[in-house]
Formats: structure tokens, C-alpha cells, sequence
């Protein structure tokens, strides 16, 4: 029959957050990895799968996969300075030697430790694209078949966000030589998004989107070519460090935010990254605009960019999710509970984002949940249509026992610290069971072994 699915599944949550808030005694019916239907107060049957507590699994809106291998390795001051800016050249230093089979190794050493602590997607801001030598694979697409390939092995959710990058500075400055790997003229590029199609064609639900990688590594007539190229969302870093802002102001008169606003249809499909430096009339430009501000409180502070106005884009109704970024570590509750936390030493106060007397816990998550989903062009939540992304907390954990309701999600992201997430179901299988990946002694074995060839 034409209306019939194939592999049904049936779970049975004791408390589920839905979009309406919390419930009881949850019925979620699956088929080939969407939800067909919810249904609250419903007694347990037995063919269904039961669980604990489920909320429905974060986005990772923003994410640089190889920069996981990196981690703990850039942590030595400088005598001028350390900043982002030396952090980069050391990153660029280490980019040399990655082979693509290296690549898919830290990409799943990733994406594996991403679902264990319950993203069950990322948004791959995606930037190298040839061979150490500057020259293209004869896969054009060959480590973006990677990417995908570590998200098929996985289990992560894809959104590939191919990034155009041409230039090493704001008008049209030439690229650095340590650049070479990520360089492609907008014909090229073109070519490069018909390889990453066929590269995701065996990887279910992934979404293509792009990635001008900031306003310094592209020209406006190139920017203004580029969200033609494809129907998904597109994503770029912007305003993350004083010094760009700037040099965009010597090269346009104008603030990064300020330009971008007033020079490109940024709506509902853009994904604005840090956005970290704003006066207020570029916080209320995106908020207006509908686009979702990309925040990765990590890696921010880590790399020391500032913090993001939040509380000023909250109250104007701006749509944000987070993401991992640099993989310095990958925890999706601290990326929320040091959102939380970098506003509250600003401001001097306790629960300062969240308004009125709402759950900071669950108001994060589920705001950050719907920005992510925006973000990386899928459906949100524990919904008919939705994705069957599901994530089981651990009620037997030391910061989850007795409690209930928005409590729980209170307590993982601002008191458990690793081990609150038992299970995660992604597209309706599972792939982490007791807290630890199905795959993770393999995927460890293949991540030592790059890490090896790369560190020696």
C-alpha cells in the first residue's frame, strides 16, 4: 500500500518533555526514524520500549570536527599575548598533515562523544576541502565523504555546511599560504556542493546547507553569489573578536553585523556564529530578522572572544541555539550552563536569561533546541514529523534522584557533570546505552591511531 511504513517502533516514556511542557506516561510511535504519533497518559504496553525520562536530543548548531584532536594542545601563553589570532596559526600549523582518513577518525571521535552527552545532530562548518598541498582530491568532495561517512558510523544527524573561503582579509586581501586547503573561487565551489551531494546521499536525513566562512574571507560579489547554491541554511562566523570588527569598520565604515544586515537578506534561514561584538542596533537587526545567533560559550571562553548580549537579544525575541565549535570539550549541558553562567558574572545576578519565573534549565534547552533545529533545517521536539531523536536521563544519578519535571533539566545542566544521559535514540535506533557510544572501543581505536600518525 502506498501510505504504508516500514519499521515501526513504539517507546513508552514515565515523563517526556513535549512541546507543551512536561507529560506522563508517553506513547511515542516511530517509523523509519520519524515520529507518527504522541500520545500522553497512556499505560505502558508491551510492545514498547520502556523508559525513564526522555527530552527529544539537542542541535549542535556549529561544529569544526578535526579541532577535536587539538584539545589541551594550544594552552601556552605567549609573550605578546596569547588570543584567537596565535591560536589560529597554531591550528593552521597542525592542518598540514591531516590525511582524509585521518579526518574521518577525529570527525567520529567527535560526533561520538557529541551523543553521549545528548546532541543528536551537528551543524558541520566544514572547511577543508584539499589535499596538503593546496591541490583538489580527484574526489573533489573527498573529505566531505568523510564527514559524512563519520556521521553514518556514528549515528549523528548531518547538516554539512560546506565553507567558502578565498581570501585571508576583508577586501579581497590574498590567502595565506596556510590557507591553502580551504580555497575555492565560487565556480569551484559550485562543483564542490554537486560532490557534497552525492557524498550525502547514503546518509539519512542529512541536510546541505553553506558557509561563507566570514565577511574577511569573501568579497561582497561573492557573498551575494553564494546562498544561491543550495536550498539549505546558511551559516557564517561574524563579529567574534574586536579585531575584525575593527578592520571591518577601515575596510566598509560599517560594523560586521552592520554590513551584513544592510547588504544581504539575512532571514530565518542565516545562522549568525558568536555574533560576540554588538552595538544595539545590531542586536535588534538580527533579532528582527528572524536569523538564529550561533553561540558556543566553550569554545568563547577558551578562546577568549567575550560574551554575547544576551539578555538584550532575549528580550527582543532572538532565536539562538549552541554548538561545540572547537571541540576544546563536548558537553552539551556546559555549553548551556556556561551561557548561563558568562551572563550572570556580567550582570552581578542569578538566573538572568530565562524571563520571568520560568526553569533557566528547561527555558535554555528548549530555546536552544528550537534555534538548533532553525539552524540545521530540520523539525524540533518530541512531534508528529519530527525526527525520532530521543535522549533518556539517568533519574538514578546523583543530581537527578527525586527529582521531576523542569528539576530535571535544572539539575543535569547546572549540577550533574558526566553520566546524566543514559540512552540516545537517533532516528529511532540506539546508539548510546548506558551512557557510552555502541561503537566507542572501535571508534577509540581508529582516533589513537590518527592521533598517533599526526602527534608522533
Amino acid at each position: 500500500m502506498a501510505n504504508e511504513v516500514s519499521n515501526p517502533q513504539r517507546f513508552h516514556a514515565a515523563q517526556s518533555l513535549l512541546p507543551q511542557g512536561w507529560a506522563r506516561d508517553v506513547r511515542i510511535d516511530c517509523a523509519d526514524g520519524r515520529v507518527v504519533a504522541v500520545a500522553a497518559g497512556v499505560p505502558a504496553g508491551a510492545d514498547a520500549q520502556a523508559l525513564g525520562v526522555v527530552v527529544p536530543g539537542l542541535g549542535n548548531l556549529h561544529s569544526h570536527a578535526f579541532q577535536r584532536a587539538m584539545a589541551g594542545l594550544t594552552e601556552v601563553g605567549g609573550r605578546s599575548g596569547d588570543s584567537f589570532w596565535s591560536w589560529r596559526e597554531l591550528m593552521y600549523r597542525f592542518l598540514d598533515r591531516l590525511t582524509p582518513d585521518d579526518l574521518q577518525a577525529m570527525a567520529e571521535q567527535a560526533y561520538m562523544e557529541m551523543l553521549e552527552s545528548g546532541f543528536t545532530r551537528v551543524g558541520e562548518f566544514h572547511y577543508l576541502h584539499h589535499a596538503p598541498d593546496g591541490r583538489r582530491y580527484a574526489d573533489h568532495a573527498e573529505m566531505s565523504g568523510r564527514i559524512a561517512a563519520a556521521a553514518n558510523a556514528t549515528g549523528l544527524g548531518l547538516t554539512l555546511l560546506p565553507v567558502f573561503y578565498a581570501h585571508s582579509d576583508f577586501g579581497g586581501a590574498a590567502p595565506l599560504p596556510a590557507q591553502r586547503r580551504f580555497l575555492h573561487d565560487v565556480e569551484g565551489f559550485a562543483a564542490l556542493l554537486d560532490g557534497c551531494r552525492q557524498a550525502l546521499r547514503d546518509t539519512p536525513d542529512a541536510v546541505l546547507g553553506l558557509a561563507p566562512h566570514s565577511l574577511r574571507a569573501c568579497t561582497p560579489r561573492q557573498l551575494q553569489a553564494l546562498p544561491a547554491l543550495v536550498d539549505g541554511p546558511v551559516h557564517i562566523h561574524i563579529a567574534e573578536q574586536v579585531r575584525e570588527v575593527d578592520a571591518c569598520l577601515a575596510w566598509s565604515g560599517q560594523r560586521p553585523v552592520q554590513w551584513l544586515l544592510g547588504n544581504m537578506p539575512v532571514d530565518e534561514r542565516w545562522c549568525l556564529v558568536h555574533a560576540t561584538h554588538l552595538e544595539a542596533d545590531e542586536v535588534h537587526g538580527i533579532a528582527a530578522s528572524g536569523a538564529v545567533a550561533g553561540l558556543c560559550p566553550i569554545t568563547e571562553a577558551n578562546l577568549g572572544d567575550g560574551l554575547f548580549p544576551m539578555r538584550e537579544f532575549v528580550e527582543q525575541g532572538g532565536r539562538f541555539g549552541v554548538g561545540s565549535d572547537s571541540n576544546v570539550l563536548i558537553d552539551a549541558a556546559e555549553e548551556l550552563r556556561l551561557l548561563e553562567y558568562g551572563q550572570r558574572l556580567a550582570l552581578r545576578g542569578r538566573n538572568v536569561v530565562s524571563p520571568g519565573a520560568l526553569s533557566s534549565g528547561r527555558w535554555l534547552y528548549q530555546q536552544a533546541q528550537a534555534g538548533a533545529a532553525q539552524a540545521l533545517g530540520v523539525q524540533a521536539g518530541l512531534a508528529v514529523g519530527a525526527p525520532a531523536d530521543l535522549v533518556e536521563l539517568d533519574t538514578s544519578h546523583p543530581s537527578l534522584h527525586g527529582r521531576e519535571g523542569d528539576a530535571l533539566l535544572d539539575s543535569w545542566v547546572f549540577a550533574a557533570r558526566g553520566g546524566a544521559v543514559r540512552s540516545v535514540w537517533r532516528n529511532g535506533r540506539q546508539w548510546v546505552r548506558d551512557g557510552r557510544h555502541v561503537h566507542r572501543d572501535a571508534v577509540a581505536v581508529r582516533y589513537r591511531a590518527a592521533l598517533q600518525r599526526i602527534l608522533g
